[in-house]
């Protein structure tokens, strides 16, 4: 990989995809870097998937406008542009005690001040009939109808999927190793090759302080923040049906519990700084520090029906506690998009406006691509059709009626589509984060044989060269199927 670009975006997270595809408007050559083998595997793959309303945003502070109007692009562009699930089934910040009110009536006024909409306290009746679930100690609440939940995963892929069609680059397996200024340009030098940049935007996440560092801006530093999660089976007979805030104190918004946009329940995170941006265990300690947290507002749920532990990172900036979103260097131009913890997920839209405007800084006015198109629809759900509709698919193509993952119904059919998106899955749990297989009940234990399967066949490639996700992740180890398979003389498949 070798070359020159307008302008190269150093990671494939949510934000990172964000802004290649609000640079893709432009007539600008754009080139995204993402050094895993898909997009969406740091911080982005593993958080609460919160649209936060930004009610208890600090207007003083660019996480909290850009939380702001983030809100608003997902209900006035996003939601209608791209085929990504987004439930705006709304947040309650809830009190058990009558010393809490004053925090509640706090953060009413401040999102009234932010502009929110329908904010209002409820107590009493309605409060318990709004969410049945909680601690019958639930006194009054406040109500934000216009927080939601999306689904990370297909979202990132969206934006990155989007990006591609409108002529921008994704490059993956692509990690950056040095970052150097030469005359009025960068050299951007990747383990695939060196590109040649005018401009140079790094959305690197947890390792933002090192790309920045290659430059000479080294006045910030990412702290790795854990937090640590349950997520529970969709069967789980406690139902909860919006996402639910303890009141806050000084440090923390407290653990969450929140449903998921196919109909989990995750809670989470507690938050505690480790020492590397690899540190992604979960403890005995942290598990139950979330679910203590959850049990104060919804005190039915307990280990029962856990799915699934995880451990996701925030790649905060502890001395300011802020977005650092910045030009670094005039010429060449140099972007900074560090720091980027919650509200990270629900600014994405609004960084990548920002951002362009810092590009037209640079550049001077950006000239709009006609050709450029916002429209993008991903592969078909069939676990969201109708029984017709599902019909209808297969008469188009019988694969849609091969099941392939049971316990979310995902089919063959869709896991091809995945495999030859714009930025098509390469690994396992790419499959996964984009339609699903595995993401049910059993984690994968029915269907990963039959993925790893049509992984290699659509690939062209062998059954033991599919990965988990990184190197050293294969599955298969060994001699081929097909040579074990001549010589036991048998036609008995691996997933029988």
């Amino acid at each position: 990989m070798q070359g020159n670009t307008t302008i190269a975006v150093i990671g494939g997270g949510v934000v990172g995809t964000a802004i290649t595809r609000e640079l893709s408007k432009y007539t600008l050559d754009i080139v995204l870097l993402e050094a895993a083998p898909d997009v969406c595997t740091g911080t982005s793959k593993a958080n609460t998937a919160l649209l936060h309303a930004g009610f208890n945003a600090d207007p003083e502070k660019l996480k909290g406008r850009l939380n702001v109007r983030g809100n608003e692009l997902y209900h006035e562009r996003i939601q209608h542009e791209l085929d990504v699930p987004i439930e705006w089934c709304g947040a309650l910040v809830v009190a058990t005690d009558e010393s809490e009110r004053p925090k509640l009536d706090a953060l009413l006024d401040k999102g009234r001040e932010n502009g929110i909409a329908d904010l209002e306290i409820v107590e009493g009746n309605r409060l318990h009939d709004l969410e049945s679930t909680l601690n019958d100690d639930a006194i009054a609440a406040l109500w934000a109808p216009t927080a939601g939940i999306v689904n990370p995963f297909e979202l990132t892929a969206a934006f990155a999927n989007n990006a591609v069609e409108n002529e921008a680059s994704v490059e993956l397996n692509a990690e950056v190793t040095d970052v150097t200024a030469v005359g009025d340009t960068f050299r951007v030098e990747t383990v695939r090759g060196d590109i040649e940049a005018d401009i140079v935007i790094n959305a690197a996440g947890l390792y933002a302080d090192e790309v920045s560092a290659m430059v000479g801006v080294e006045d910030f530093e990412i702290t790795p923040r854990r937090g640590e999660y349950y997520l529970y089976d969709k069967k789980m007979e406690v139902d909860v049906e919006h996402t639910i805030f303890p009141v806050p104190s000084e440090v923390s918004k407290g653990i969450v519990v929140t449903p998921t946009d196919e109909g989990n329940v995750m809670i989470g995170p507690n938050a505690e700084e480790v020492d590397a941006p690899t540190n992604k265990a979960t403890t005995r300690g942290g598990l139950d520090e979330v679910l203590a947290g959850a049990q104060k507002t919804v005190p039915e749920l307990s280990k029962d029906d856990v799915i699934r532990e995880f451990a996701g990172l925030r790649p905060a900036i502890k001395e300011t506690g802020d977005f650092r979103i910045q030009i670094e260097r005039d010429d060449p131009g140099f972007i900074n998009v560090a720091g980027i913890q919650s509200p990270g997920l629900a600014s994405a839209p609004a960084i990548a406006e920002y951002v362009v405007d810092l590009v037209a800084d640079l550049r001077g006015e950006l000239a709009e691509d006609p050709t450029f198109d916002p429209q993008y629809s991903g592969p078909p759900k069939v676990r969201h059709m109708s029984h017709a509709e599902h019909a209808a698919l297969i008469e188009e193509n019988p694969e849609y009626g091969q099941i392939i993952c049971r316990c979310e119904s995902v089919t063959e059919g869709e896991i091809r589509d995945a495999i030859n998106e714009p930025v098509g899955a390469r690994t396992i749990n790419a499959i996964k984060r984009r339609v699903r297989p595995g993401a049910g009940r059993c984690q994968g234990g029915f269907c990963q044989p039959r993925v790893v399967e049509i992984l290699a066949e659509e690939l062209g490639v062998d059954e033991t060269d599919i990965k988990l996700e990184d190197d050293g992740s294969e599955v298969l180890i060994g001699e081929t199927k097909e040579l074990l398979l001549a010589e036991s003389g048998t036609e008995v498949r691996v997933d029988d």
